[in-house]
Formats: C-alpha cells, sequence, structure tokens
C-alpha cells in the first residue's frame, strides 16, 4: 500500500470540545488557583451580561465549599432573566454556542466558550455532571438539568432533566465540582478579581461566601443600569481585504452601492457613490463579480474618502462618574481623576478607551503603582506584561508627570492606574481572554488616555508641592508674630492685638471674620471677607447654628440638620475683592459670643485664614 493512502486512514477531524479537553490551558485551566478563578469569571460575565440585557440589577452570589483535599465546588446564583428549557443544555455543555460572537455590540462573552469550558474542565477534573437550575419567570417552573459534554461530538448528554422548586422569581443558579484551590491575599484570586469587577460595575451588588464560611459584599454603588449597547454594522475603516472578499462574495444584492449601505455602518448614499467612484467601479456593479484587483481598489477607497466615525450607540463606557465611585468605594485615595476617549476603530470594530489615576490616601508609597486592566468591563488579573495596555503604560515618561519610573518599567509611587477597553470585539492575545493585543490603534488611544489623566495629576501633585511650603511658611509666622506682637503690647503697655488680619496679608490668603455687634435686644453679625491673593476663589460659607437668623443679606439657603440649621452661602472674590454677609439673631451679645468658628467649603485649607476649611 501507498504511503500516503496509509497515512490518510489515520487522518480523521477532531471536535473543538476534544481540542480543548488536551489543551485546556490555553482557556486559562493551567493550575487551581486560576482555574478557579476562570470558572468564577466566566459565571460571573454571563450574568451580568444578562442581567444588563434584560434592563435588571444584577445580584450575583457565589459561593465555594471544600469538597475534598483537593477539589471545590463552586455555586453561583444571579437574578437574571433565567435560560429557556430548550436552551440550557447546549448554553452549557456545547463550545462555541453562543448569541454573541457576529453580533457587532460590546460583551462580555465573544466566543461562546467561557461558561462551557469551565464545565468541561469540572467534568474533567471531578468526574461530575455540571448542575443547572433556571427560572424564567415567577409562574414559570424551575428546569433542573445535570450535565455532562461529549467530547467526541461536542455535544451535551443530558443525565436529568425534571422540574424543581426554587424560591426565586427567576434567575440561574450553576453548581460544579472542580479541582481547584482557593488563596487569599494575591493579586490574582478571586477576591481580587471580585473587588475589581464591582469597581467597573458599580451597578452590581455581588456576595461572595469563601470556603471558612467568611461572607464578603461587594454593595453596589449606584442603582443606575449602563448604558445598553445597540448592535450595528462593522464600520469601513480598518476592515481587512480578506474579510471584505468574503463580505463581497457572500453578499444578498446585486449592486454595489446597495452593498456598501447595507454592510457598513456610516456608509450613506453619497458616501457609497464617492467610494465607487474612486474605486472605478460602477455603483452597479454586482459585488459577487468583483476581482481581486478590483476588491483591493474598494480596499483603498475606504482609506481615501471621509467617513463619519463610528456610533458609539454599540459601546457602553464606564462613564467618568461612575468610575470615580467604583474606586472611591474600594479604596481610600486622596486624589482621582478619568477621562474617555472618543470612539475610534480597530479592524472595523470601534472601540473606547476611557483611563483613571488615583493617588494618595493608604496607597503603598515605595511599590510599583496598581494597574488595574479591563476589557468590556471584565478584570485581567494575569498576562499583564503580554497586554497592550501595560506596554502603552511603560511608553510614558512618568518622570514627567511627577512619578518616578525606573527605566523603561512601570512608575513607582502611590498609585492606581485604571485603564478600560470597551469594543465590539476586543483583540485578545489567547482564548483565555487575559491580555489585550498590540493593536496599534488601540495602544495610541490608551497612550493619549493616560496622558491627559497624568497631566492633571502632576497640576495636583505641584499644586500639593506649593501648598506644602505654604504650610510650613505660616507655621514659621505662626511661631514668630504672636510673640512680637505680645511683647509690643507689653512695651505699649497695651492688650496683644489680633493678628490674624496680618498674616492673611502676608500669606496671601482669603481672610474671614466674624464681628458681632449689639443691635436692640439681639444683635447683628457681619462676615467680612477678602481675598488678599491674585486668583479669583469660589467657596461655600456654613453657618450651623441652633438659632433662626434673620433679615440675612444675601440670602442663604437652608438645610435642617436635626435641632440646627446650616445657613449656606456661595461666596465668589476677585483678587483683592471685599464682600460681607450680614443677619440679625434675637440672642444677648453674651450667647453670641459662644458661636462656632466659620466654616468654609470649596477651597484649600492653606488658602484661608480666619475660618476652618473642611470638605462637606
Amino acid at each position: 500500500m501507498v504511503i500516503a493512502e496509509e497515512l490518510a486512514k489515520k487522518q480523521k477531524a477532531i471536535s473543538i470540545a476534544e481540542f480543548f479537553e488536551k489543551n485546556r490551558q490555553i482557556l486559562g485551566f493551567d493550575s487551581g488557583t486560576r482555574s478557579l478563578l476562570t470558572s468564577v469569571k466566566e459565571a460571573v460575565d454571563n450574568s451580568l451580561d444578562a442581567c444588563e440585557e434584560s434592563g435588571i440589577l444584577p445580584d450575583i452570589f457565589i459561593k465555594l465549599e471544600n469538597t475534598s483535599r483537593t477539589n471545590l465546588t463552586l455555586i453561583v446564583e444571579d437574578n437574571g432573566p433565567g435560560i429557556v428549557k430548550e436552551q440550557i443544555p447546549r448554553v452549557f455543555a456545547k463550545l462555541l454556542y453562543g448569541s454573541r460572537f457576529h453580533a457587532v455590540k460590546q460583551s462580555r462573552g465573544q466566543q461562546g466558550i467561557g461558561i462551557s469550558a469551565t464545565v468541561l474542565y469540572s467534568q474533567l477534573t471531578s468526574g461530575r455532571p455540571v448542575k443547572i437550575v433556571s427560572k424564567i419567570d415567577r409562574d414559570a417552573p424551575a428546569h433542573y438539568f445535570e450535565l455532562l459534554i461529549n467530547t467526541h461530538t461536542n455535544e451535551p448528554e443530558i443525565l436529568v432533566d425534571k422540574i424543581v422548586d426554587w424560591d426565586r422569581m427567576r434567575g440561574t443558579r450553576l453548581e460544579l465540582e472542580m479541582e481547584a484551590s482557593y488563596v487569599k491575599g494575591r493579586r490574582q484570586s478571586v477576591y481580587e478579581y471580585l473587588k475589581d469587577t464591582a469597581i467597573v460595575n458599580p451597578h452590581a451588588r455581588v456576595t461572595l461566601i469563601e470556603p471558612d464560611n467568611n461572607q464578603v459584599i461587594f454593595e453596589r454603588a449606584t442603582d443606575k443600569l449602563p448604558l445598553q449597547a445597540k448592535e450595528i454594522l462593522p464600520h469601513p475603516h480598518g476592515i481587512e481585504l480578506g474579510t471584505l472578499m468574503k463580505m463581497l462574495r457572500y453578499c444578498e444584492t446585486d449592486r454595489l452601492d446597495s452593498f456598501l449601505r447595507s454592510s457598513f455602518s456610516r456608509m450613506g448614499p453619497k458616501t457609497a457613490d464617492e467610494i465607487c467612484m474612486k474605486a472605478s467601479l460602477g455603483p452597479e456593479t454586482d459585488p459577487k463579480a468583483i476581482a481581486l484587483d478590483e476588491a483591493k481598489r474598494l480596499h483603498g477607497a475606504f482609506k481615501i474618502v471621509k467617513i463619519l466615525a463610528p456610533s458609539t450607540d454599540c459601546l457602553s463606557p464606564i462613564t467618568e462618574e461612575l468610575i470615580r465611585k467604583g474606586v472611591g468605594k474600594e479604596h481610600i485615595v486622596d486624589f482621582i481623576e478619568t477621562t474617555t476617549r472618543s470612539a475610534s476603530v480597530h479592524n472595523g470594530h470601534p472601540f473606547q478607551v476611557e483611563a483613571g489615576i488615583a493617588y494618595g490616601g493608604n496607597l503603598p508609597k515605595e511599590e510599583k503603582v496598581e494597574i488595574l486592566r479591563f476589557a468590556n468591563r471584565v478584570p485581567l488579573l494575569y498576562q499583564q506584561g503580554a497586554c497592550a495596555i501595560t506596554h502603552a503604560i511603560e511608553n510614558l515618561n512618568w518622570r514627567s508627570y511627577s512619578l518616578n519610573q525606573p527605566g523603561g518599567s512601570l512608575p513607582i509611587g502611590p498609585a492606581i492606574i485604571l485603564v478600560h477597553v470597551a469594543s465590539t470585539h476586543i483583540p485578545f492575545t489567547s482564548e483565555s481572554k487575559e491580555a489585550i493585543a498590540d493593536v496599534p490603534e488601540i495602544i495610541s488611544e490608551v497612550e493619549l488616555a493616560l496622558k491627559d489623566v497624568a497631566r492633571r495629576l502632576k497640576n495636583y501633585l505641584s499644586r500639593q508641592d506649593n501648598l506644602e511650603k505654604r504650610r510650613e511658611k505660616e507655621e514659621i509666622i505662626y511661631s514668630i508674630l504672636p510673640r512680637i506682637a505680645k511683647k509690643v503690647g507689653e512695651i505699649l503697655e497695651r492688650p496683644t492685638p489680633d493678628i490674624t488680619p496680618i498674616i492673611a496679608k502676608i500669606m496671601r490668603n482669603v481672610f474671614c471674620q466674624r464681628v458681632v455687634k449689639q443691635n436692640g435686644k439681639g444683635c447683628e453679625v457681619e462676615i467680612h471677607f477678602k481675598n488678599h491673593g491674585d486668583s479669583v476663589h469660589h467657596f461655600n460659607l456654613h453657618e450651623t447654628l441652633p438659632y433662626s437668623i434673620q433679615s440675612p443679606s444675601p440670602e442663604p439657603k437652608k438645610i435642617p440638620m436635626g435641632k440646627q440649621i446650616d445657613y449656606v452661602w456661595k461666596v465668589s472674590l476677585k483678587p483683592g475683592e471685599q464682600k460681607a454677609i450680614i443677619y440679625r439673631l434675637d440672642i444677648a451679645l453674651e450667647e453670641a459670643a459662644n458661636l462656632p468658628q466659620l466654616v468654609v467649603e470649596g477651597i484649600e485649607s492653606e488658602l484661608v485664614t480666619g475660618a476652618k476649611a473642611v470638605n462637606v
């Protein structure tokens, strides 16, 4: 027999399930710790996507139980829309089955591998089936399945299919046993993943029961759901030649202009006609008859013709406000700035970059900054060194932004650098979805976003440095002038003068002073302000009193606080400007002597004299 014929007998197709059965490390199942993290990640991602698509505020429950010395049982419950009975076996026990692979919109899951790969890993390491309960409505039955994956056919094997009682209104419950280990205190841990998830999903409540029965709740910071991403057509910028030729070959229209308008976003009649003209192709050309050279001209025309940027309807950025809330909820910091870039395109896929920098607080001062990487609201905890986000951070000269940076590495200091890439298709480096590939367009956008927030950090640090110098100067003045004033008073045999106005003038501060005078049976209060500095200052004055004030000028905002009222005036002072607030109190002058210290909000304590500066 011919050798080629003998070899041909041994060749056969393998299913995707068989491939990953023998190459599970590709999907992130290469150690006990990482396997557990990957499993939790895939289950939580599915729950968050399902809840958000249904307009439900996510409430996710995760429980980990020690089954044996080497095995853990993972239970994940959500309050999502549930899954219809017919779909349950394929969703959990068939790889490459899902609804998001062909959709051009932002979602956490993209490939249809995640949760079924977790089931496959559980099956391989424990030999036990996955247990599923799902319910789609209060009055609908709860369906219970026990499933295995037939790796030869990549099809589900149903071991149990029955209706059970379940006290949830709707949702899905997943239970599986696997070879895994739970660790604490490491960056790559379930706890850290859920904490990071809570930062960029502040609308979700996540409860974790650890193997020792310790309960951790990541409470939601907002009741506002993220904007729902809408499905769009691919954008012509960045589309690859081979993809374009495939689209031409299998299109359902017989006119090129119709093909362009129906296949791409931001493609109106005028744009389509201009592209046809630039490509030297008639609008009536049959797309299926276009040859390679003609396709190349068409592909080139996409880059020449001005086409509007892709719509951001297909994306759901976290937003600057919610990034601040998320970081502030999980970390104690002194400063945080965020930015959201305009949408851009890579390989025909719209994407948007958000970045944030937090500084100070209780963050370690002598360690490398903490990098928080996210893709479509999902934390990326592994393969940091292989990620485009990390490379973009390393590319910046952080010394010019007042952070230490050993040659070409990550900066050092009490800071957190957060980067979120939202896209209709995240170009991951592998199926484990832990690092973003070095796509030039993405690296460029990340660098621009980082430069924006880094400039603001530099301004903040420069301002803090100036304030520190002011503090030192003020301490010196307060240690010397009072002694001089006392000595002068003794020499002149007069009371020690009030040197507060002098200090305010020397420090070029805003000076605040309350003057109380007897007025009939009551007293009149005057609060004087003078700006000795060379900058405009805007701040609020708070007078929190147990009395009702009379005839205030100007009129304040009143905020009830139990038995007291907080009277709030907005004050704006130009350089050298003076202003006054006047009101009456129906109390004796002696009682007015016990009025509380003036309180101002919205101005640093180093820039005001005569009042206590607070952040309210």
